[in-house]
């Protein structure tokens, strides 16, 4: 495809646009967009794709028959749909290689490889991939390839655990991500097989638990951590997480949240199977997850769920938003449909489809930024058939197909006006990675077709919630559309009047091996879609510097308008004026936002935390006396150096014990990511009684290079050298507290 040239003033500008008439046109053999075009012939040998470019270069693409088959009005839309099946055979293989592990060399695996340049399997994408279609397409395939993100630990871990991998990643893996539990949302679809169930129920139990004990935060009741799949913190965090991933791994994700509920749901149905005991442990902590989920993320302003929140001692609200958290959300059951819908309902889009992130950052290069990843709309798709938004179903199905027409593949992405697969911008150019036949896009694409057009359930039913607008491309002058399974055929036929604008199931009859569906149309509530929001954020303002007075702190703030003390927004302007903090006994954390013309808030500066503190040096164990009693936040001094910052498994994960006065030992996690240079730990929260001497223990923790999965990872430490779970530590700080975090709803 030719690249493209567009300025992020362009950029703004177009996506302010509303969606043109010829959005709705059929596509039968062929679609034009933006001066390329796609068209599908079909023949004896399958069908050919032929696409031409906006520069004129011509490609074809010979896509052979393929088991599954639609027969549709459409050669354009059953050509793609055998062609997400070619590459899906395309994308088995049996050896992966990455060049972080076994120094590149080819590794035996009959399994998915994630993608044309991803040639390994990563958990995530795997994950999300059976989700979508893979554990239904190929199961036993799909099995092992889960089965490859299993491990138990390495000498001197658990030797009868088994947990789920976190691949390598920001600060040093997991616990900063912690999204790995997403494992068991394509698991769950593959318990059919006794074994395989049992390897999932341990692994569930054990993961589950880990996660409980280290990325758990009861003060706020949600676990801590990176967005899933949004894991390149610069496209998505401010700016100044790019040297400095504490406060990811001290902050709560939606997304995440979410995929731990839909784990902890699945423990609670397993156990009660199995006639554990644990299944109303499980079933109690994913209802608390899902009233702190509601609660914590949940925007009033804007009507929709962030993408993610501050730390617990500064839960801040951000104004960033991601349609994989919400439609995951929307989809898991987890909020209230009403807000789940005005949230699909307000999330914007663009006339290429919906970006997936939203607002976009300015100057950062395109790739979670300004983009449109097929593999989220797919889930979009499903949120929007579950709340019936008509809208939103076609817009994300038009999305899909003209992506993989136009591009002749599945691919990882494309830019979020044009649906181009690169864009020249300058600095700004991307998608910076693109490959093509990405696995998750391609079972996104095989469920747009399966579940969405046909309405195939994963327990077999069959239940079309079809646009309307979607007929003239689908049914064209015929009666019926089918879909060709390997055991059965599912006909839709279309009624005599499209007078509503979704169609839904009405008389269902069998015929010989077919089901057949008298489809019914009817109207629903569809909001519009919202294609004129402004795309992007303002700059987010520099670090507070704040400075101590006799009666309180002075901050100055520059180009900020709000200034967040504790969690909680002043109303009062501040760009003009330094804001002040009075002196009080306990610790106050701050940060600031910029918002622009348009009423878009920027991203938090810094948070900066101002109060007495207590350094605590020399050799563990270490002791120290409070002079008041109450609650205190502790943090660790250190270096990390075992790895980048982007990557790798060494984020050092130990357990402060903290032994005060006569009470029971306070043993609690903390995280020391990979550093640039020296910097502060994850906090950790204790009481102590006025007078009580403590002393303070540092006892090792886990990290996922203890896991033998990891063994052979050779891309940096803690691989083939054995485990590595260590920092150079310096100063204990403690300062008193609040007794209670803030946990308001964000806005009213």
């Amino acid at each position: 495809m030719a690249t493209m040239r567009m300025t992020t003033a362009g950029c703004a500008l177009a996506a302010m646009l509303s969606l043109p008439a010829s959005a709705a046109a059929p596509w039968r053999d062929a679609l034009e967009w933006r001066h390329s075009s796609a068209a599908v012939r079909a023949d004896a040998q399958g069908h050919t794709l032929r696409i031409i470019a906006e520069d004129g270069a011509t490609r074809e693409i010979a896509i052979r028959p393929q088991p599954l088959a639609t027969a549709t009005a459409s050669p354009l839309f059953d050509g793609l749909f055998a062609l997400a099946q070619q590459e899906m055979v395309e994308d088995r293989v049996t050896e992966i290689r990455d060049g972080a592990f076994d120094h590149g060399r080819p590794l035996p695996c009959d399994c998915y490889q994630t993608g044309a340049k991803w040639p390994y399997v990563w958990t995530r994408d795997l994950s999300y991939a059976a989700d979508l279609a893979l554990a239904r397409l190929d199961p036993d395939r799909t099995r092992r390839s889960l089965r490859f993100k299993l491990s138990g630990a390495r000498a001197g871990g658990a030797p009868d655990a088994s947990y789920v991998a976190q691949d390598t990643g920001s600060g040093g893996s997991w616990p900063v991500s912690t999204d790995r539990v997403v494992w068991f949302l394509g698991a769950r679809h593959l318990l059919d097989d006794r074994a395989f169930a049992d390897e999932v129920w341990r692994a569930l139990r054990d993961t589950l638990a880990q996660d409980r004990a280290y990325a758990f935060d009861a003060r706020i009741g949600l676990y801590r951590g990176e967005t899933s799949f949004l894991d390149w913190r610069e496209q998505t965090y401010p700016d100044w997480t790019a040297n400095d991933v504490v406060f990811i791994a001290e902050s709560f994700a939606l997304s995440t949240n979410v995929l731990h509920y839909e784990a902890l749901r699945l423990a609670a149905r397993m156990a009660a199977e199995r006639g554990d005991t644990a299944a109303e442990a499980y079933r109690a902590q994913a209802d608390a997850l899902a009233r702190s989920i509601d609660h914590g993320f949940w925007n009033g302003k804007r009507g929709m769920y962030m993408s993610y929140i501050g730390s617990a001692e500064h839960p801040v609200p951000f104004e960033a938003y991601d349609l994989l958290g919400i439609s995951l959300a929307a989809l898991s059951g987890a909020v209230p449909d009403a807000r789940a819908r005005a949230s699909l309902a307000h999330y914007p889009a663009t006339e290429a489809g919906s970006p997936v992130i939203w607002p976009q950052r300015a100057g950062t290069p395109i790739y979670h930024n300004r983009a449109i990843w097929p593999f989220v709309s797919a889930y979009a798709l499903r949120a929007a058939r579950k709340l019936q938004d008509p809208e939103r179903i076609a817009h994300e199905m038009r999305s899909l197909i003209r992506g993989a027409a136009l591009a002749g593949s599945n691919m990882e992405n494309y830019e979020f006006l044009t649906e181009a697969v690169h864009v020249d911008d300058g600095p700004r150019s991307g998608p910076v990675v693109n490959s093509p036949r990405q696995l998750w896009s391609v079972a996104g694409y095989l469920d747009m077709v399966l579940q969405g057009v046909f309405g195939l359930q994963d327990d077999g039913a069959i239940a079309p919630a079809l646009p309307t607008t979607l007929a003239p491309m689908l049914f064209g002058d015929r009666d019926t559309i089918e879909l060709h399974l390997p055991a059965q055929r599912i006909v839709l036929r279309r009624p005599r009047t499209l007078s509503g604008n979704l169609l839904v199931a009405g008389r269902r009859q069998r015929d010989g091996d077919a089901t057949v569906i008298d489809l019914v149309a009817k109207t629903v509530p569809s909001a519009p879609l919202r294609t004129r929001a402004p795309q992007f954020a303002p700059s987010a303002p520099p670090a507070l510097v704040a400075e101590r007075g006799e009666n309180g702190w002075t901050l100055r703030v520059p180009g900020a308008n709000t200034l967040y003390v504790d969690g909680t927004a002043r109303a009062a302007a501040i760009r003009d004026a330094p804001a002040s903090l009075p002196l009080r006994a306990t610790a106050q954390c701050v940060s600031a936002t910029a918002t622009d013309a348009q009423g878009i808030e920027s991203l938090h500066s810094p948070t900066v935390c101002v109060g007495d503190r207590a350094s605590v040096d020399g050799a563990w164990p270490r002791r120290w006396t409070p002079a008041r009693g109450g609650r205190y936040r502790a943090t660790l001094r250190y270096e990390n150096a075992h790895g980048p910052i982007n990557t790798g498994v060494t984020a050092a994960v130990k357990r402060l014990s903290l032994q005060c006065g006569d009470a029971a030992p306070q043993i609690l996690p903390v995280t020391l990511p990979h550093s640039v240079g020296e910097q502060s730990s994850t906090a950790v929260v204790f009481d102590v009684d006025a007078g009580a001497p403590c002393v303070a223990t540092l006892l090792d923790g886990f990290n996922m290079s203890d896991l033998r999965h990891f063994a052979r990872y050779t891309g940096g430490a803690g691989g083939a050298d054995g485990p590595l779970n260590d920092a150079r530590i310096g100063a204990l700080e403690i300062v008193p507290i609040q007794s209670e975090p803030v946990q308001s709803e964000s806005a009213p």
